[in-house]
């Protein structure tokens, strides 16, 4: 019965961390592979504004 016993518990704690383990893994590869979007000139566009308020 105690070897049961102790099976059942190696096993549980064995599924425990395998289940609790690779979140992190997953998470630090998802951020490594992330690309970021380029920053938008805006520099056309206040040019532009500024033009159609002086011509007014």
């Amino acid at each position: 019965m105690k070897k049961l016993f102790a099976l059942l518990t190696v096993c549980g704690f064995a599924f425990a961390f395998v289940a609790c383990g690779g979140a992190k893994q997953e998470e630090a590869a998802a951020d490594s592979t992330a690309v970021e979007a380029p920053a938008m000139d805006t520099t056309a566009v206040d040019t532009a504004a500024a033009d159609s308020a002086a011509a007014q």
